[in-house]
């Protein structure tokens, strides 16, 4: 499971070129021009299932999969209680650990810190990998390459 934040992640704070392409409208959110299409392929390259975990919600279907050549998503329905995060944790991680269900997942996001992740080591049974990607550039090469050692280290011990 690889769980997918949009704002950050894959619309990177500051903005990227992406090969030149002028995008095909941003729905009124001039920073869907961000969005770099080639991200959709490298996502789906990936060994795992991919689910977004944004605050878009279903929107991330609607707007940024149909931008990127993504299929529709399984979406985290987050709760809608006012419950406040543990101590330095980021507001989705017990959330997203419990949805899992223990089994292994991926999170990639840029709000992680390692209060997330020491929590997560601490608290789920199966692997976990939570990748924070710098906000101001969004996914890289070098954020891809993370994520596809961490899965490949978990099928030559699986």
């Amino acid at each position: 499971m690889i769980f997918l934040d949009v704002d950050g992640v894959l619309i990177p704070f500051r903005g990227r070129s992406v090969g030149g392409q002028r995008p095909s409208g941003g729905a009124g959110n001039p920073l869907l021009d961000r969005l770099d299409p080639a991200d959709g392929q490298r996502l789906l390259a990936l060994d795992g299932e991919l689910v977004w975990a944004t605050t878009w919600m279903a929107e991330a279907n609607e707007i940024v999969s149909p931008r990127l050549g993504l299929p529709a998503l399984p979406v985290v329905g987050w709760p809608d209680d006012d419950e406040e995060a543990e101590h330095g944790l980021h507001w989705k991680t017990v959330f997203l650990a419990r949805w899992t269900a223990g089994r292994p997942f991926v999170w990639l996001d840029d709000e992680t810190t390692g209060a997330d992740r020491r929590w997560v080591a601490a608290h789920h049974p199966g692997p976990a990998l939570l990748h924070r990607v710098d906000p101001a550039v969004g996914l890289t090469d070098a954020d891809f390459a993370v994520v596809r050692r961490w899965l490949g280290q978990r099928h030559v011990t699986a």
